[in-house]
């Protein structure tokens, strides 16, 4: 019986296969820069009420949907062509849904920058810290998740897992301290209103850059975070 098994043959197989999850890695990195880079332009947009950063933010947006959809074109080839098993295709299919991930990161920046220009009057110092903390707290994390992604640390990850109580806990003290502020008899309840908004889309952010972190880890392991008690959050 003639033994038809070519080792040279397993070699360019598993080398390339090796290629295309390293262009996989590629277009998540470019991805979750963009998504970086929106979100520090949309809190620049909110403290400095640069509405002409929105127009860039906007440009960024469309710029992670296309790479979204490379990536989604990218992993049904590597699926047919490569056709991964075990721990190759829990990270490609980890891949895939942090690149859902980073999207929406990249329309919760949009839409901060979109209400920026709605705000008719410029918040209590008190809030604007507050949201601000938020924001840095948020992108910080992000950043953390992204690193986690592309260092394959499964520790960083689970770090940045740890990171969203706190943020939960100044979203809801913020969110208490809007509402404080919409019963006031001179509140400016419209720009009170888009605060809100934009603080949500921040903590929202953050749950983002968690499932992130979630799936690195996840990825990484092939276990999953164990479960924790969450902040209520309204």
């Amino acid at each position: 019986m003639t033994d038809n098994h070519n080792p040279t043959e397993d070699r360019h197989t598993l080398s390339a296969f090796d290629e295309d999850l390293r262009g996989l890695r590629t277009l998540i990195t470019e991805m979750g820069g963009l998504a970086e880079v929106s979100l520090e332009n949309a809190l620049t947009t909110l403290v400095r009420r640069d509405t002409q950063l929105a127009s860039l933010i906007i440009d960024d947006d469309k710029r992670i949907d296309a790479i979204e959809a490379k990536v989604g074109q990218h992993i049904i080839g590597l699926i047919v062509r490569r056709a991964p098993m075990a721990d190759d295709l829990r990270e490609v299919l980890a891949a895939h849904r942090i690149a859902g991930m980073i999207e929406r990161i990249g329309d919760y920046s949009k839409t901060i920058a979109k209400r920026v220009p709605q705000l008719t009057s410029t918040p209590p110092a008190d809030l604007q810290t507050m949201l601000l903390d938020l924001g840095t707290g948020v992108r910080s994390m992000l950043k953390s998740a992204l690193d986690a992604f592309g260092e394959r640390d499964a520790q960083m990850a689970a770090a940045v897992r740890e990171r969203d109580r706190e943020i939960d806990d100044l979203y809801n003290r913020l969110f208490l301290a809007l509402l404080g502020t919409m019963m006031k008899p001179s509140a400016d309840i419209a720009t009170s209103a888009q605060l809100l908004f934009i603080a949500k889309s921040l903590e929202r952010v953050g749950d983002q850059a968690t499932n992130i972190a979630e799936l690195v880890y996840f990825a990484v392991t092939g276990e999953q975070l164990p479960d924790r008690k969450t902040s209520p959050t309204p």
